[in-house]
């Protein structure tokens, strides 16, 4: 959490990348399209900003896992379209079962008996 917005949940490193990931392999989606269905996705409680974003495709593309070629909005601009590749691809099978054994690891601490709410 934020001390500026109580709401806004901060990713732990790393996550933006998987987030990011996971919607492109569904279909090739430029920055602001990938923000988008990020922020519907997550019942609009995600809310990515460009200077985030776009370095995290970046470092994805130069890791080889997404590929960005130019094309056209839906409004006629000039965009960057993002799509995964093979390797993203099996990048984010791994990712997603790293997350789902932290997830499960998390949990089981938080959910413990004598734990404090």
């Amino acid at each position: 959490m934020s001390d500026q917005d109580p709401d806004r949940l901060d990713l732990p490193q790393g996550t933006l990348e998987l987030l990011a990931l996971q919607v492109i392999a569904g279909e090739p989606l430029h920055g602001y399209e990938i923000a988008r269905r990020l922020h519907i996705l997550s019942a609009e409680l995600l809310r990515v900003e460009e200077g985030s974003l776009y370095p995290a495709l970046h470092r994805l593309e130069r890791r080889g896992f997404v590929k960005g070629t130019w094309g056209t909005s839906d409004t006629g601009r000039k965009v960057r379209v993002y799509r995964a590749t093979a390797p993203g691809r099996r990048e984010l099978d791994a990712r997603r079962t790293r997350w789902r054994a932290l997830r499960v690891a998390v949990d089981g601490v938080l959910d413990a008996v004598g734990g404090t709410a």
